[in-house]
């Protein structure tokens, strides 16, 4: 019996086509298919202006860059993340300020983010991570924000198609960023997106993924200020015109296997499933459930041939590259100790869901729960 696998991108006939295409073209750097691709990516999240740029941490460094996040300036952020959220920060010249965590959501707590603010001199921005695919507290954050007249980012690397009351993640301030790395529910091999209903901010954006070009979107020599060469390959983006095309029927499938993963493991008292609180719509980039005994819960999943991963098992602030960065936040560090992610991608039909369960059912003793056609 085959291994399920914590992840499976799905990469086919239609992908080859539009690579072969660029391919012919000769346009390969920054062609028309970035263009279409942002015009369609920008689409899709309803608003105004897309920019692609070549991974996620380039999208939120060019963000931040793009609202004025400097030398001497603070971010208010989360520490439980993959570590790019705050190198971004400090990419920018600036420095990471870690809040604490909601319990349920593990997205950032309004009210940490509130004393972050109070207690932290020279905040410019907020940067709120839409973990696992779940939307932050969008309508909180965005009013502190305002309230407190500082820039909001959103990192929604993990969360395309997401949305928070009916709005979808990456518009609520100045600008939303993704990733389409291999993993991510759409990829580009690499690449990632800034979208943004701010005309200025999209142009200076743009600028900075070109070298700081006059016409960011031409290849003269008129530079009106210092950028790097962040841009999205014409290769790139034709994998993902295609990827977003898919994108809707990605989500609804992994919609449906968490639904049908949840149903099953509705009687293992031992496990916290994942939750989709009723103003926001969860895309289960992955499926984390916290368990008391992660490595013992691990092995046996291991052994049954089901992946298993840990997104994240070390706090940014915790890490090597942050010593010296203080940070109080005892529910991200309990969260950080328990969290473990199991198989929910599209590629997993109801069977591989059901053995995912009586996996993890077998582990605690408990039995599977019955589960109907529809869920």
């Amino acid at each position: 019996m085959s291994r399920i696998a914590i992840a499976d991108p799905d990469v086919g006939e239609r992908e080859f086509e539009w690579v072969r295409d660029v391919l012919a073209s000769g346009r390969l750097a920054d062609g028309p298919a970035v263009r279409e691709f942002e015009r369609r990516f920008a689409d899709y999240c309803r608003a105004d202006h897309g920019v692609a740029v070549a991974n996620g941490t380039a999208a939120l460094q060019t963000a931040l860059e793009a609202v004025g996040v400097g030398e001497g300036d603070a971010v208010v952020t989360t520490p439980f993340s993959f570590v790019a959220s705050a190198n971004a920060v400090r990419l920018c010249g600036a420095r990471p300020v870690f809040a604490d965590v909601d319990a349920t959501t593990y997205t950032l707590d309004p009210e940490a983010v509130e004393d972050a603010l109070a207690a932290t001199d020279d905040v410019a921005a907020i940067l709120p991570v839409h973990l696992y695919g779940l939307p932050a507290a969008m309508g909180r954050l965005a009013e502190i924000a305002e309230e407190h007249g500082v820039a909001l980012i959103e990192d929604a690397a993990q969360a395309h198609g997401a949305a928070y009351e009916g709005t979808p993640v990456g518009t609520f301030g100045d600008a939303g960023c993704f990733s389409f790395y291999p993993t991510k529910n759409m990829t580009t091999g690499e690449g990632g997106m800034v979208v943004t209903d701010d005309r200025e901010v999209a142009d200076r954006a743009a600028r900075f993924v070109n070298h700081g070009r006059a016409d960011a979107a031409a290849h003269g020599y008129d530079h009106v200020s210092v950028g790097h060469n962040l841009r999205m390959t014409s290769l790139a983006a034709g994998i993902g015109v295609e990827q977003l095309r898919k994108l809707p029927a990605y989500n609804e499938r992994r919609r449906r296997n968490a639904t049908r993963l949840s149903a099953a493991l509705e009687g293992v008292t031992e496990l916290v499933l994942p939750t989709e609180p009723p103003d926001r719509r969860h895309v289960y980039h992955q499926y984390t459930v916290r368990c008391p005994d992660r490595a013992a819960f691990r092995d046996h999943l291991d052994e049954r041939g089901v992946d298993t991963a840990v997104y994240y098992p070390t706090l940014i602030p915790d890490q090597p590259a942050y010593d010296g960065y203080e940070a109080s936040v005892p529910t991200a560090s309990r969260v950080a100790d328990e969290v473990v992610s199991l198989p929910i991608h599209p590629g997993l039909d109801d069977g591989d869901v059901d053995r995912v369960a009586a996996a993890v059912c077998e582990h605690y003793g408990r039995p599977v729960a019955e589960v109907g056609a529809d869920d």
